[in-house]
């Protein structure tokens, strides 16, 4: 899980430009789309003096950046579409919580890509940022990754409507393939949380409740990180009602507003998951508890039989010289037999009440 780390060096240059996160290795690769309705083009492998000549700003224009840790690309994109440094600052600082800011005739939105790790119970993060001028689309990316091939298929093959809409059409696309992630998260810790809820029921062992705590410290993680989006995307409905943003269209807010209804689906979901986990918490500690309570009636029921015998064998041992039967000749055989016959009259009267 990520935490947010404030360092105390404090230097001249406010809003420094240093990247973050943890891919660090990324190597830093432009892709550049311009569309509309007639056609396409991709650039790849695009350079900073590129952008000059491939915008075309008559067309639809998608910047799409794989690797934040060149810091020299990310300056370069924010001077050529003048872009606030602040902007590009919290575009590096991947410990930010996804923000709406609409500023100078844009938009800008980060957001936390979320997954399920392989073979484990962590998640993999990633902050992908945009930023909306009007026919241009700039998306920020810490690595590589495929969540939107089908989107760049669409463009390419002119599947859908995504060639004869605006960018801000191509931004609800992007947000929409985001935030599937979490229905793929969210089912896989569902997953995990069942097979956790079947094992609290028949199982004591210790493992499990570390389990159920870092599954719930997944869900706390995952709500952290919905719950800014959804405020952001009621932040764009706003911009609708106050009319003060032109780079998305009257007839787009609707898809957006999909988006909205998308967030609360995810977290009235992590609400029930987490009572699932709950369950399984109460679940574990009931089966503790009886596996204690089981022992104890067994440990109870021993020491009631045993307490008579030790009666017994402790008047016997009393060190008197007229003690009844003392002399007999089969009194210890007659002694061993009442004792025994304790033993089997207290087993069948527990067995009849059912104490065991």
């Amino acid at each position: 899980m990520r935490k947010i780390k404030y360092k105390k060096t404090r230097k001249v240059q406010p809003n420094p430009l240093e990247y973050t996160g943890k891919h660090r290795q990324s190597q830093s690769e432009m892709q550049l789309f311009v569309y509309d309705g007639s056609g396409f083009t991709e650039n790849k492998n695009v350079l900073l003096s590129d952008l000059k000549s491939g915008i075309d700003l008559t067309k639809n224009n998608w910047l799409n950046l794989h690797g934040l840790n060149d810091i020299e690309i990310v300056e370069g994109i924010g001077n050529f579409f003048e872009i606030d440094s602040f902007l590009l600052s919290d575009i590096l600082n991947t410990s930010r919580r996804t923000k709406l800011e609409e500023t100078n005739n844009s938009l800008f939105f980060n957001i936390k890509s979320i997954l399920p790790t392989e073979n484990s119970d962590n998640v993999t993060v990633e902050q992908i940022s945009f930023m909306i001028k009007e026919g241009v689309l700039i998306s920020f990316q810490e690595k590589r990754s495929d969540f939107f091939t089908h989107i760049r298929e669409r463009i390419r093959t002119k599947s859908g409507i995504v060639r004869t809409k605006k960018v801000d059409y191509l931004l609800y696309l992007l947000l929409d393939a985001i935030i599937e992630n979490f229905y793929v998260t969210i089912e896989n810790e569902e997953d995990k949380v069942e097979e956790l809820l079947t094992l609290s029921k028949g199982s004591a062992n210790p493992e499990i409740l570390i389990r159920i705590e870092k599954h719930r410290d997944n869900f706390n993680f995952l709500k952290r990180s919905i719950v800014p989006l959804r405020d952001s995307l009621t932040g764009i409905k706003s911009l609708k009602d106050d009319a003060i943003c032109d780079v998305i269209e009257m007839d787009s807010f609707v898809y957006f507003s999909r988006l909205h209804q998308k967030s609360l689906e995810l977290l009235e979901q992590i609400e029930s998951d987490m009572g699932m986990l709950e369950s399984a918490s109460n679940f574990f500690f009931s089966s503790q508890g009886h596996k204690m309570n089981e022992i104890m009636k067994t440990l109870t029921i021993i020491s009631s039989i045993f307490i008579p015998l030790t009666f017994l064998a402790g008047i016997y041992g009393m060190n008197f010289e007229y003690i009844p039967e003392l002399k007999m000749r089969n009194g210890y055989f007659i002694v061993i037999g009442v004792m025994f016959l304790m033993v089997l009259g207290m087993m069948a009267y527990f067995k009849k009440n059912k104490w065991f």
